[in-house]
């Protein structure tokens, strides 16, 4: 809730200021926990958004575990190459602890194209150009445009389903930032997921708060555009330059935004599309989704090569 780059902090939870005295702090709680309360009349979800809020800051030492940077800051910081944090030498994601367990073939970088924008607009936006000492840091995001956070909240979100994905193991093979066959990196597709359970689109998004449903389509205070029709778009360019068939689409969001864990929507412009909160989404692309086919044998393996001579990378 409190982990996206586009999440309000706790402080503005509370409506109270960041340099507030505990005791103030402590009594913007009481107030927002009377004013979102349901039992007189107060919305449950922000009722529960203030309890957590409360959480993160009700103690010297997690408010100031939080003012050093929760949700995204060092943490959440790619590492980079040669030319370090301002150099254009590409980066890689954190390093993680070794592990030998046999882990899904991945081509590509998750959130590549959306962490590389969101460099460049944040040194326009912050460093006039110049190199920043640290264009992750938790003041300067929060500080930032929405179009600068929402860059890094999506990147973030790639990132996380990629772990996801590479921990199914060595049966599953994933594409990362895939070039949606237009010219707008927007239409990308952010994962191509190939595994026994069939061949999946999928969108990795972060819009910051809660999202519903309506006419299978997503709508929300932070959602742009269409993104399960545009999802659908790149998926469709995509398997008619692969000679492909996808079996599905999967629309994967932060676990709070979302009211159940899997909503299955049936057919969307014909193909089977499903939301999924983070947590569920290894059991999803494990099961398969209702309607969508199983591949196996020799098919998995002539899908994988027809992908691997097609696709382009943003």
């Amino acid at each position: 809730m409190f982990d996206s780059p586009l999440s309000a902090s706790p402080y503005e939870v509370l409506a109270v200021a960041p340099d507030a005295s505990d005791e103030d702090l402590r009594k913007a709680y009481r107030l927002r926990l009377r004013q979102t309360h349901p039992d007189t009349g107060g919305d449950a979800a922000q009722f529960v958004q203030v309890q957590r809020a409360w959480e993160l800051v009700s103690t010297p030492e997690a408010r100031a575990a939080y003012d050093r940077g929760h949700g995204f800051g060092a943490a959440s910081a790619p590492q980079y190459g040669p030319g370090g944090p301002g150099s254009d030498a590409g980066w890689r994601p954190p390093s993680r602890p070794a592990d030998t367990r046999p882990r899904a073939r991945s081509f590509g970088q998750p959130g590549g194209w959306r962490r590389e924008r969101y460099l460049t607009l944040m040194r326009e936006w912050a460093g006039r150009g110049a190199a920043l000492d640290d264009p992750y840091d938790p003041v300067l995001v929060r500080t930032a445009p929405r179009e600068v956070k929402r860059l890094l909240a999506d990147a973030l979100a790639e990132e996380a389903t990629a772990r996801i994905v590479g921990d199914l193991g060595m049966g599953y093979t994933v594409w990362h930032d895939v070039a949606g066959g237009l010219r707008d990196p927007d239409a990308k597709l952010d994962h191509i997921v190939l595994g026994p359970s069939g061949l999946y689109a999928v969108l990795s998004e972060d819009f910051g708060g809660p999202v519903r449903v309506r006419r299978g389509e997503l709508i929300g205070d932070g959602v742009v555009g269409s993104p399960v029709a545009g999802l659908a778009a790149a998926s469709r360019a995509v398997a008619r330059a692969a000679r492909v068939k996808f079996g599905g689409a999967i629309v994967v969001l932060p676990d709070d935004d979302v009211a159940t864990a899997i909503d299955e929507l049936g057919r969307v412009r014909g193909m089977p599309v499903a939301i999924v909160a983070r947590s569920a989404l290894s059991t999803v692309l494990r099961r398969g989704l209702t309607g969508a086919r199983d591949i196996g044998g020799n098919e998995l393996f002539d899908v994988r090569t027809r992908l691997q001579q097609t696709v382009r990378f943003v």
